[in-house]
């Protein structure tokens, strides 16, 4: 089947390409001119150029395919990435749909994040496919972003008749996130050079369980519906442990009280104001101290969706690390 991947450069698009691949499917991966294909290394895929902001692109591009699976975006979480983000994150999805619709493509598999489903205040907060959008007032640039682009899929679904299945992943551990630029953080860690911890929490998805996900909402998920792929919910003190312990090395120790990370945070979007660059903003302080837990069981009933032990995904990223010469 001829299908398509944005974002088939990144992190969990490139996975997902080699899955469609050795499916048997005839995969045209979408990426820009310009673009870094190292994650695409020895992947015997086809390319065609072009931008999800550049509709015309996208006509071209889309062109007898039967599917898109749509995983470009941008995460950022300063003031200043905003516009950046509305125009991929928001603009380029509106695109995406349009030329599905426009070039009559029979099925779109949307990979949005939880972060368009919510977050939690506290440790008894779990959120689920019909939980309200809660994070509203804190106006943070990603989660608004991928917010209004998931609307925009939504509307297309029940008044264009686009035919679409949404996902939300969690935060997703694998054979090279740390390649990821969100994931600094977690390769300091590993490598032992990182000795405080957040509170918070985040929910723990293995790449290889969102790709199979991905493949089975494909063929089973109903259109117009979301579907959270997320696995254990474990807190940020917890998740630096366990990357410490499979990299061998002494885990953070001291908690960064919620009001000095918060601190660093205005410091952060003041420096930023005044054109420098600060380590922190308050976008990043409160995406690092909520509680980012889930509940799959929509996608474990309707999908099949297993997700591992957060252990295994963690143990999964920490031996890549190893074997590409990241921890020393």
């Amino acid at each position: 089947m001829k299908v398509l991947v944005t974002g088939a450069n990144g992190f969990l698009g490139s996975w997902l390409t080699r899955a469609l691949l050795k499916q048997g499917h005839e995969v045209y991966a979408l990426v820009r001119a310009q673009s870094d294909l190292s994650e695409l290394e020895g992947v015997s895929c086809n390319y065609v150029y072009g931008d999800i902001t550049d509709l015309d692109s996208l006509y071209k591009s889309f062109t007898d395919i039967d599917t898109v699976f749509h995983t470009a975006g941008l995460i950022a979480y300063k003031k200043s990435d905003r516009a950046k983000m509305e125009k991929v994150n928001v603009f380029g999805t509106e695109n995406v749909v349009d030329a599905c619709l426009t070039k009559k493509v029979r099925r779109l598999v949307y990979i949005s994040s939880v972060v368009a489903v919510g977050a939690g205040f506290s440790p008894d907060q779990v959120l689920n496919e019909e939980s309200p959008y809660n994070v509203k007032h804190l106006n943070l640039g990603y989660f608004e972003t991928k917010r209004a682009a998931e609307k925009l899929v939504m509307e297309a679904c029940q008044k264009k008749n686009l035919n679409c299945v949404i996902l939300n992943p969690s935060t997703i551990y694998g054979a090279g996130d740390a390649r990821k630029g969100s994931r600094g953080t977690q390769l300091k860690v590993a490598q032992g050079r990182f000795g405080f911890y957040t509170s918070g929490g985040v929910s723990i998805v293995a790449l290889e369980d969102v790709v199979s996900a991905i493949l089975a909402a494909w063929d089973k998920g109903r259109s117009g519906e979301r579907y959270i792929l997320s696995g254990e919910n474990i807190t940020i003190e917890g998740l630096f442990r366990m990357i410490a312990e499979e990299a061998g090395v002494p885990a953070p120790r001291k908690k960064i009280p919620t009001w000095a990370l918060f601190a660093l945070g205005r410091l952060g979007d003041t420096m930023e104001s005044l054109g420098m660059k600060g380590s922190l903003s308050t976008e990043n302080a409160w995406t690092a101290t909520l509680y980012h837990w889930f509940d799959s069981s929509k996608a474990q009933k309707e999908l099949g969706f297993k997700p591992r032990p957060a252990r295994e995904a963690i143990r999964n990223s920490v031996s890549w690390m190893k074997k590409n010469g990241l921890l020393g």
